[in-house]
């Protein structure tokens, strides 16, 4: 097995690391925050984690985290390495990553969908765009953390996931209106959501009543502001952004907020 740098220990980092040690990855991790790796060998720095390693993972926030982290590490890396970026950056940002790395290292874009349930237990989906011999270099470490789609070329598993996460967050926001409508017309909330679930909105209200999921509400607008979209999700945007008491919150919060 291969030595791997995970960068980044979020809500969503450090299971996926805990997890590639779990199966017998040798790792060092390194967060911009000290003292989350919770017994993990941590290193000092993020071009520390990546000495030696094979595969250098990242796990950032937003594509300013990766943009600053892979400014301290790309350069100090050996041709032959192979960066798995793993955040939810868009594929300008991925382009821009790609851009920033030496000749001979290689890059696959693989954000994932899920929570951090299945982020410990390997039951997430991981969207994965990038050259087919990346992809298979990269596909028993990817598979070890959930389901791999194979999306494409660079770039489009990125791409997918500002597409898929856009539609959830969307999902959700609908709901909540759905519901405040109910309200205001005086029908019980579990009739509507009863008929809402048996239909195409199915899967939305399932995320909607979610109390299992962890993804801040903070991160679900930075999601859908990177996907740009048109006036629909530009109002969904907005209205995430409408309530910053909620920041940390679970996306599924979003009704209350929106039924209030």
């Amino acid at each position: 097995m291969e030595k791997i740098a995970f960068l980044g220990l979020g809500r969503m980092g450090l299971p996926m690391a805990r997890r590639l040690v779990d199966s017998g990855y040798p790792l060092t991790v390194w967060n911009r925050t000290p003292g989350r790796a919770d017994g993990l060998t941590e290193a000092a720095s993020p071009a520390e984690a990546a000495q030696g390693a094979g595969i250098v993972i990242t796990m950032l926030s937003d594509p300013a985290a990766v943009e600053a982290v892979g400014g301290r590490v790309a350069d100090g890396l050996a041709p032959g390495t192979l960066w798995i970026d793993m955040s939810s950056i868009g594929p300008a940002a991925t382009a821009a990553l790609r851009d920033r790395l030496p000749d001979g290292v290689a890059l696959v874009d693989a954000p994932v969908l899920g929570s951090v349930g299945p982020a410990a237990t390997g039951g997430l989906t991981v969207l994965a765009g990038g050259r087919a011999e990346d992809l298979d270099r990269a596909q028993p470490v990817l598979g070890t953390l959930g389901t791999v789609l194979r999306c494409g070329g660079p770039g489009s598993g990125a791409a997918l996931k500002l597409v898929v996460i856009s539609a959830v967050v969307g999902g959700v926001a609908l709901i909540g209106e759905t519901l405040a409508l109910a309200d205001s017309l005086g029908l019980p909330e579990e009739l509507a959501l009863g008929v809402l679930a048996n239909g195409p909105l199915g899967g939305a209200v399932a995320r909607a009543r979610s109390r299992d999921a962890d993804f801040p509400i903070r991160l679900a607008a930075k999601d859908v502001d990177l996907a740009g979209g048109g006036p629909v999700l530009t109002a969904v945007r907005d209205l995430l952004l409408a309530h910053p008491d909620l920041a940390e919150q679970d996306l599924s919060r979003i009704v209350d907020a929106i039924r209030r």
